[in-house]
């Protein structure tokens, strides 16, 4: 009687160790399987092995290999340095501690002119309205005096940025000068060097090329890259270290961009002086609705959509020049003509001399001791535009457009790889953070949601990765299909495991098990199998001892 009391409980225990064991081996694939979901899918263009982590834009996008996932340069110290710098809070905020609900974001981006700066910053603090909202300045490079005089500014909140992949802080290496590089006109075949040539025969000029990727770097960290800014819908204004700014400024912008929508909605962006630099407007009683200029622009978030869903069209376009690839191949993209609304008087004006990357030393330096003279009168201190005057259209006007090939310049296949590449940066750093998230409730739906939802948004479509979007959506398409794969295997090891628990409830009445409340339910897979009762929640939800 005895021994037949004893081996259904010997059978039962042996159950349950094989069970303990199949429990063990389940979570671990499940652990995998979450692993592989959160980094493959993720880490789909290739990687440098060579890179260190660092956090990077702003606290919300912690992601310490982002380099690696687009397989940017190999940062200097003072590159990483800088990157850090980019994640400290605005300054000031004691001082001016809420921005206006209506403010509009000045972004005053710079290289190394001090002498123009100090001109800038001293009119910027006398512009009615300052006070009320942020100044972003994007550094191109790191000098200095140029720092000094931006940590002065007591005016307004001031937030730095740096760009750190600027060739000027890459002495030896690209973005910089490579040791390598070709130069001039050399034939890469015969002096074994790297490089491509632009149209002309041309090799790349760091200190030329610059002036394209800090301009698309600041807008693509600006718009979609700081939490300064990431809520905002209003126009944001651009302007440069020579652009002197009147009194009036920001409330006349401000009034444009209300005014806008139904003034000019064909209007895409509202300037604050003429396209002409050497023109001071006309002192009409009428706004002005003409092509949009380099000085003193502004635009909103929809704009920006439009501008980098041409990231393409920006990046390969043979000229160094920001604006004149705008003007020559992005905005004739559009199909219909791009208007700015404007007044009839200029509230800002272009006074440098000197070109944005000249008057630091060697032959043929430009120099000019930044001395302005540039009258202020009584009509550039208040709003001086009109909401009743009507908007005059300026139709073909001269300057750059569809059909021009550009200076070159910009031919090197490394400095459009890298343009490309800044135009993905918020992608991965958003899929980072959504996988990040995932792991608390369900990583495998979350991912394939979010990264197939990713893939359809026309903006983030469009950039595509390097060259090739197609080949991304192929790759995100192999690692679907495994993991519907694994989630396939998991559900029939659920199904086996279920069967397992069953027989040791009918096996040891006696066992925890049995005063547990449970029922296998449709064991049948869903129509997609990744929609069907997760693996994970069934474990985690159900304390199961044995």
């Amino acid at each position: 009687m005895a021994a037949n009391c004893k081996n259904p409980r010997s059978k039962a225990g042996a159950y349950r160790s094989f069970l303990s064991l199949v429990l063990v081996t389940l979570v671990g694939v499940l652990l995998l399987v979450v692993l592989l979901g959160t980094n493959s899918v993720s880490n789909f263009v290739s990687r440098s092995p060579n890179e260190s982590s660092v956090n990077v834009l702003s606290p919300r996008y912690n992601n310490s290999d982002y380099r690696l996932i687009l397989n940017l340069p190999k940062q200097s110290e003072l590159s990483i340095q800088l990157e850090k710098r980019n994640q400290l809070r605005p300054r000031n905020t004691d001082l001016y501690p809420k921005l206006a609900q209506n403010h509009i974001t000045i972004v005053l981006y710079v290289h190394n002119r001090p002498q123009y700066l100090k001109v800038v910053v001293e009119s910027l603090s006398k512009v009615v309205g300052i006070s009320e909202t942020l100044l972003i300045v994007s550094h191109d490079g790191y000098f200095e005096e140029m720092n000094k005089i931006v940590e002065g500014i007591k005016f307004c909140q001031v937030k730095q940025i740096f760009a750190p992949f600027s060739p000027h802080i890459f002495p030896d290496s690209f973005p910089g000068v490579s040791p390598n590089d070709c130069k001039d006109k050399d034939d890469a075949a015969k002096k074994h060097c790297v490089g491509n040539p632009d149209q002309y025969g041309n090799h790349r000029s760091p200190k030329i090329v610059s002036l394209k990727h800090h301009w698309w770097w600041m807008m693509n960290t600006v718009w979609d890259g700081l939490k300064e800014t990431e809520g905002h819908t209003g126009h944001i204004l651009f302007i440069e270290e020579d652009h002197f700014i009147f009194p009036n400024a920001y409330r006349n912008l401000q009034k444009l961009a209300a005014w806008k929508p139904k003034k000019c909605p064909d209007c895409y962006a509202a300037n604050l002086a003429p396209s002409d630099v050497n023109s001071r407007g006309e002192n009409w009683d009428s706004l002005i609705a003409e092509r949009m200029g380099n000085v003193g622009y502004s635009f909103n978030r929809t704009i920006w959509r439009k501008i980098h869903m041409k990231t393409r069209e920006f990046c390969l376009f043979d000229e160094y020049n920001w604006d004149i690839t705008m003007w020559a191949t992005v905005y004739p993209s559009f199909g219909r003509p791009v208007y700015t609304l404007r007044g009839p008087k200029t509230s800002a004006v272009h006074f440098g001399k000197c070109g944005l990357h000249q008057g630091q030393g060697g032959k043929g330096a430009c120099i000019d001791n930044g001395a302005v003279n540039i009258a202020v009168e009584d009509v550039d201190k208040v709003v001086n535009i009109n909401s009743k005057w009507e908007v005059q259209f300026s139709e073909n006007q001269p300057g750059y457009k569809a059909g021009f090939k550009g200076w070159g310049g910009w031919g090197d296949e490394r400095d459009r790889a890298l343009c490309l590449k800044f135009a993905e940066i918020l992608w991965h750093f958003e899929f980072r953070g959504m996988v990040e998230e995932s792991k608390k409730e369900d990583a495998v739906k979350a991912i394939i949601y979010e990264a197939t939802s990713r893939l359809r948004d026309p903006v983030y479509g469009s950039a595509g990765t390097i060259f090739h979007l197609q080949k991304m959506v192929e790759e995100l398409k192999m690692q679907v299909e495994s993991m519907r794969a694994q989630a396939v295997q998991l559900q029939e090891q659920k199904n086996q495991l279920l069967g397992i628990l069953m027989n040791v409830r009918h096996l040891d009445s006696t066992s925890s098990i049995h005063d547990r409340k449970f029922d296998g339910g449709d064991l049948m897979l869903d129509e997609d199998p990744l929609m069907a009762y997760d693996p994970i929640t069934f474990f985690t939800e159900n304390d199961w001892t044995f």
